[in-house]
Formats: C-alpha cells, structure tokens, sequence
C-alpha cells in the first residue's frame, strides 16, 4: 500500500525531504536539528515549560469532564415530569432575592477548601452495607416521585395552597399498604382555603414583615446552615442539618409565604441528607426536624417530606438500645452510634419524655410500630418510678438503671418543663383514650398547686417555684411560661374550671416579667420577691439571667388564651412584645438577635445569634394570636408539639 501523503502546510511539511509521492532523503527533520543546536538552559527551559504545559492540559481536562457532569445531572432533574395541573396558588408577597445573587454580594461558588462551619462537623459516613445503599437509592427514587408529582396529588387529594390557613375537613382515608410509593397520611385531611394575604388583618401582615426580614438576613448568610449569626452575617452549625429552614417550613406555609415555602422545599428535596457523621441531640431534633418535617408534610400533602422524616426517624432510633430502654441523648445518624453525654451517663426527663408525639405519629403514617413502641415504652417505664412527689418528676434520670437521679430537686423549668406538657398532649393527640396519661397529668397538675406555686409581693402575682430537698425558691425560667397554654388546652378539652383560673393568673405573671423590663422583653430567669418592700418590683432579675433568646413560651400561651377566652387583652400583650422584638432585637441587614440585658434599653448587647425557633415557633404563635378565626389550625383538630409544629388529633372530637 504506498504511503498515504501528507496534506501540503501539514506537520510533514517541517521536513524538506518531503516529497508528495512518499519519498525523501532520510536524516533529521528540521525541528529535531534546531533543538540539537539550542544551548543547555534553553533545553532546560523548554522541557520545564512543556510539562506545565502537559499538567495544565490535564487539569483543563478534568475540570471538563466534571463540569459535564454537573450538566448532564441537571438536564436530568430539568427533564423530570412536571404536574399537569399544578395547584393554584395566590400572589405571594414579594421575596428577598435570591441567597446566591444578593445585590451587593456576589455570587457564592463552592470553596473546596474552606468552611465557616466548626471542623470535621459534616464528615463523610463509612460506607454502609448494600441494604443501607439500596434504601438510600430508593429514597432518592421516592423524591423524584414526589418533585415530579406533589402538586397535582395533593389537588386530586383535596388539598391546595389557599395562602394563610388550614382547615380539616371530615372524611379519612386508609392508609395505604407500607410498600406502595408515594404514603399519604393514615388520615389525610383536606385542606380548604381560612384567609388569604389579602384578609390578613394590620397585626398579622407585620408578623409576616417580621418573618420575611428573618428569612432575608438567613437566606443571605446562612442558606441551608442551622442557625443564622445576624450581627457577623454569617452562620452556626449544631448539627448541620439546615435547622431555621427544616423549623420554619410550616411556618411559611401557615403564612401564605408560596415562593419561600417552594424555595426551601426545593433545598430539602436537594441537599438534605441524613448519612453524614454527626451527633444529634436526641430530643432537640425530634422536635425540630423529624416534627418540622411531619407538620410540614400534613399541611402540605408533599410525600417528600414524609419520605425524609422516615429516613431521620430510623436514624435515630439507636438511641434506645440502652439497658433500660430509656433513650441516651446524643446519637450519630451516620455510624448508629449512640452515647450519653460527656460528663454524665443520665439523660433528663423533659428529653425521654418529650418525644413521644412525633415517634407515635411516624408509627402511624408509615405503619411501622418501632418508633411508637420504642417512646411508648419509655412513658411507661417513668410512670412506674419511685422518686415522685405527688406527680412532680425529678430532672434526670439513668440510662443504665433505669432509674430517677438528683432526687429531691423539683422543677417546671429546664429539663423537666415538657414531660408535663406531653402527658396531656398524647392523651389528647390519641383521642383522649389513654387513661394513665391523663391521671399523670392531672396529679402533677395537684402536685404543681400544693409545692410551687407562691404569690410575689407587692402585686400578687401567681407564679411556680421550685423545690430542691424541701427548700422553696423563689425562681421561675421564662420556659415555665408554656404551661399556662397548656392548662388552658386541657380545660378546653374537658378537664377541670379551676386549670383555666389557674391558667389566666400564670398569664398575667408572664406578662409581667415582660412588662416589668425597661426593653419590654424577658429575662430568661425571673425571681419572684415575696416580701412587701416599698419601691421593691416584683419580678427580680440577676445579672446572669437578664438575656432574651427570643423565646416563644409567652406568645404561645397568649395564643391559647386567646384562642379559647376570647379577651382581646392577650392579642393587645402580644402586640407590645412583637413591638420590643423589632425594637430592640432586629438587625437592619436581616434577621433577629438574642439580646444580653432586657434592662438596659440604651445598650441591650446582642448576642449574634437567631435561635431556629424564632421563625418555627414565636413568629408563628403571634401570627395565630392575631387571626380571629377559630378554624385556622383547629385546637380541636390539631395538637401542637413542644416546637409549636401542628400534628393531627387521631380521632377529632
């Protein structure tokens, strides 16, 4: 075959023994005889800039092939079916932009060797086993199935986005078999239009301004990270789960918030994922996440977030392979390993027992008995301990044994406070059937009036102490302020006259540890004094106590009260607190922060930090407070959870 010639002015042209018929004179080309005759440095030179030359190919390459890739996924996720008949939804107010194209700011593009974040806080899992990889590929398939469909689901099922409401319609539907793909609730309700933005009256829309604000400073600094750190625009990691967004969904959705709301679910649809080595404080992220996730997904239909909240509900559930079945705090939900905290091997009560509504409620919706069995068995294990007085628990209790510890110290405030509140919340979220619920209840309630309650002086107020070894004190946390909601609920369904006489006077006291700081605001701590001294104030604050952390126990018992008595004077309390948070706790650049001193309004001292509850439950109780429609979340339809999320009641009455 004779040679195939070379194209004129192609690379064989260098050489001038180069003929068209395939011959020519042997001997060096003209390339190789110029390079015989440069020096050694350049040689040395040459060689150093082709390789960098090589090495820059390379890297062009594979920046390339994985740019390629990011496109390819892309196209993918663009190509999946959209709904045919998208639910129809109302003029949203308008949004902050986009976290990524913030004017002034500009766009963030991933670092691939910086993090803000504290280190090793979002490590990769091991790998697991095949059937861990196999559920993980059939989560994903599971919100394809829910991003493609969500919305023309939800409308056959009844259920659209009508802006600021639910309201419960009669009329069940069984559940579906645990395999089929997407699982609608064991009750779906529908879901009919209670009041557009338009409707929302003066008070409401400023609490809309407020969560709007909150969401901007969050969207802006702190997109998809737990907590936002207003005053340094940047953020907080806890557990590196996106905690203000997972809390605050339902928040958006009671708002009538449509483009936040679609904005974060688009996030959580995307980059939340549960298999990474972390530690997760047992009870703060039921009640946050796996309750956001459930409320989220009553409210709005979307099988997505019930997909995540099963997956998150298994990963915890480690947490109670402990020799007595009572929970240990922390566990990590990539490894499954589970452990108490550092310094002790107890774990304390409110946390054991306030987790009981989100596990029973994950039983029913997936129709797996594991997670009720497992916080079931922990209620009935602490109504069986010694160490009671009359109904009151102590603070902590052993993982080993089983058992009550630090005896004789009695409390409605931290670590106590949510056992009480979900004795009667369970009883009411199972139809008011669970008799050994109820009779805990209203024997603590017995116990609460017979060792803690006092009157401070001059004004008289009612307010719950504390007992430690027979020894009163005089000291309430602002976190007691949930139980006059709660006594009012209970009175609401059925139980003593005297629970909402009691629940009113509570009130009043917790409004006053607002109304007696120079901010409005209140301490986390009050002492109450109890000796008649002139020019003496009731509510005492000690230096260390004097912070807010933008607590919602106060607005959420003002919303009961409201709710249920009908007294515009709880609407018109929660109106001067709404005033003193935008006063003296909004950053002009988005968001809110805790405050150091509510005693000194000139230098209140912020503190950098917007706790997740800001938006999933103050914000979100003062909106309820403000509407004057009873039907708007239903307290005969729906029991809240100790993070304010709305659950169904299984049986309504």
């Amino acid at each position: 075959m004779p040679p195939r010639p070379a194209p004129p002015g192609g690379a064989l042209a260098l050489s001038p023994g180069w003929r068209p018929d395939g011959s020519g004179a042997r001997g060096p080309c003209w390339p190789w005889r110029k390079w015989k005759q440069l020096s050694r440095l350049q040689r040395t030179v040459g060689l150093f800039l082709l390789v960098v030359l090589m090495l820059f190919g390379l890297r062009f390459y594979v920046h390339v092939d994985d740019e390629w890739t990011a496109v390819d996924s892309r196209s993918a996720a663009a190509w999946q079916v959209r709904p045919a008949n998208p639910p129809v939804l109302p003029a949203p107010r308008k949004a902050a932009e986009n976290p990524e194209t913030v004017a002034g700011l500009s766009p963030q593009k991933p670092q691939r060797h910086f993090r803000r974040g504290p280190p090793n806080l979002q490590m990769r899992a091991p790998d697991g086993d095949a059937q861990e990889r196999r559920q993980a590929q059939a989560q994903r398939r599971a919100e394809v199935v829910g991003e493609a469909g969500w919305g023309s689901e939800a409308q056959r099922d009844g259920l659209s986005w009508r802006g600021a409401g639910t309201k419960a319609e009669q009329g069940a539907r069984l559940p579906p078999k645990k395999a089929e793909v997407p699982r609608w609730p064991f009750q779906q309700q529908a879901l009919t239009t209670q009041a557009s933005q338009a409707s929302q009256n003066e008070r409401q829309k400023a609490v809309v301004d407020a969560f709007l604000h909150a969401w901007a400073g969050y969207r802006k600094f702190a997109w998809g990270h737990d907590e936002l750190k207003p005053l340094t625009r940047s953020f907080s990691e806890w557990f590196g789960l996106g905690l203000t967004l997972i809390d605050a969904l339902d928040t958006m959705w009671i708002l009538g918030l449509k483009k936040e709301f679609q904005e974060a679910r688009k996030w959580v649809s995307r980059k939340l994922r549960f298999r990474k080595n972390v530690d997760v404080n047992l009870f703060e992220s039921t009640i946050r996440i796996l309750g956001g996730l459930l409320s989220a997904f009553h409210l709005s239909g979307d099988v997505l977030f019930l997909t995540k909240a099963e997956d998150f509900g298994n990963r915890l559930m480690p947490a109670f392979r402990t020799p007595s079945k009572i929970p240990y705090s922390f566990v990590n939900i990539g490894t499954g390993v589970a452990h108490p905290p550092g310094w002790t091997s107890d774990s304390t009560v409110a946390e054991v027992t306030s987790i009981q509504l989100e596990f029973r409620e994950l039983s029913r919706l997936t129709g797996d008995k594991k997670f009720k069995e497992a916080a079931e068995e922990v209620t009935r294990r602490v109504h069986a301990l010694r160490g009671k007085l009359d109904g009151l628990v102590p603070m902590f209790i052993n993982t080993n044994s089983g058992s009550f510890t630090h005896l004789g110290v009695f409390t409605l405030g931290a670590r106590a406070d949510s056992y009480y509140e979900y004795l009667l919340k369970q009883w009411i979220q199972g139809g008011k059937k669970e008799s050994q619920l109820l009779e805990d209840y209203l024997e603590a309630v017995d116990g609460i009036r017979k060792h803690l309650l006092a009157k401070s002086e001059p004004r008289k107020l009612t307010f719950v102490g504390e007992l430690n070894h027979g020894r009163f004190s005089a000291k309430m946390d602002h976190l007691v302020c949930f139980l006059p909601g709660t006594l009012a609920l209970g009175a609401h369904h059925g139980l003593p006259a005297e629970h909402m006489e009691l629940a009113q006077a509570l009130m009043d006291t917790c409004y006053q540890m607002y109304r007696q700081m120079e901010t409005g605001l209140s301490p986390e701590i009050a002492h109450f004094n109890l000796y008649h001294t002139m020019f003496v104030k009731d509510v005492q604050v000690k230096m260390a106590d004097r912070h807010n952390l933008l607590r919602p126990e106060t607005v959420e018992s003002l919303f009961y009260l409201y709710r249920l008595t009908g007294d515009r004077k709880y609407q018109d309390w929660g109106w001067e607190i709404l005033h003193s948070f935008n006063t003296y706790t909004r950053v002009p650049s988005g968001g809110y922060s805790s405050i150091s001193n509510v005693q000194d309004p000139r230098h209140p001292q912020p503190r950098d930090k917007m706790e997740s509850f800001f938006l999933g439950e103050t914000l979100k109780y003062l909106y309820l407070l403000f509407s004057d429609d009873p039907d708007l979340l239903s307290l005969d339809t729906y029991v809240f959870n100790t993070e304010a999320h709305p659950l169904p009641i299984w049986a309504p009455s």
